[in-house]
């Protein structure tokens, strides 16, 4: 696996601070994310990147690690408890070893530990799970509205998945293997991958439930009448009853959002009416209005 610098891929140096960290993270997340760059595999690879970088720098323990390790830095615990078991092994040994591992010489290291070249782990090969890779995936409501295919970057590698109907803001699902790399034919992590699913313009999502407001003139509120609005799912006509009254709502069974991994089942949407009063009245209209007032 190539080695990645995240200190340079978010333009700091190692003495950059928690808050120089955070700064550089947000600049470059508005730079380069995938909703801004609309079919820019680099962008999204990059934002990829950008994210992966300030995962380990903004967390303190991580961030040690990977000062200490580098490359190497998903493997620290392995390393040290080798280090451990050599010093041990040796003391019971009666043997020293000369010299000390160079910095950055982790994994010739520990290839010798565990790679049955010298010592008391001669001719054994001990395996290590890759880590666990964390990403964020952003969507809109239309784009969770129906099962769709997104490709994703990570690490370098371009991974095409399917997102169900219906999937929930703040949902994390897990792509086997595809965290990473084992080492000494150790199995590879996973990918989990979590959604931020922004709510649509004209409608807010709560479970499968939708929520929008309507306007409707007075006319249509006083005499009753049929309306057509829009929902997710195309255009539905709806009637309306007379004397409607500002703040009703209606509620239309199964034209809400699909239910995560049960085809054929929505949510309901529901309907705030919201009562608009006429402007600009001729004076005709007005002497009407104030008739309609005395009786």
């Amino acid at each position: 696996m190539d080695f990645v610098n995240y200190y340079t891929i978010l333009g700091i140096d190692k003495m950059a601070t928690p808050k120089d960290i955070k700064n550089a993270y947000r600049k470059l997340a508005r730079k380069h994310h995938p909703d801004l760059n609309p079919n820019d595999k680099d962008a999204n690879k990059n934002f990829q990147q950008i994210n992966e970088a300030n995962e380990v720098l903004s967390d303190p323990e991580k961030r040690k690690k990977y000062d200490q390790y580098g490359q190497d830095w998903k493997h620290a615990d392995e390393f040290e408890k080798a280090k451990q078991y050599q010093g041990q092994s040796s003391n019971a040994q009666g043997t020293r070893y000369a010299g000390s591992q160079s910095e950055g010489d982790f994994s010739d290291f520990f290839e010798s530990m565990f790679g049955g070249a010298t010592g008391a782990g001669r001719g054994r090969q001990v395996r290590y799970r890759g880590e666990d890779f964390n990403a964020e995936l952003h969507l809109n409501l239309i784009d969770a509205f129906k099962t769709n295919k997104q490709t994703l970057t990570v690490n370098g590698k371009n991974i095409r998945i399917t997102i169900p109907a219906g999937i929930e803001n703040g949902q994390t699902i897990k792509i086997a293997g595809h965290g990473g790399s084992g080492m000494n034919g150790g199995p590879n992590g996973d990918l989990y991958i979590t959604f931020s699913i922004a709510n649509h313009i004209n409608f807010k999502r709560l479970d499968s439930n939708l929520y929008t407001t309507i306007d409707l003139n007075l006319y249509t509120a006083v005499l009753g009448g049929e309306i057509t609005i829009e929902t997710l799912n195309g255009k539905v006509k709806l009637k309306v009853k007379p004397e409607t009254q500002n703040g009703s709502k209606v509620k239309l069974q199964g034209k809400g959002f699909p239910v995560y991994k049960n085809e054929g089942q929505f949510g309901d949407l529901y309907i705030t009416y919201s009562i608009k009063v006429p402007t600009n009245l001729t004076d005709k209209q007005k002497e009407l209005f104030t008739e309609l007032s005395k009786s």
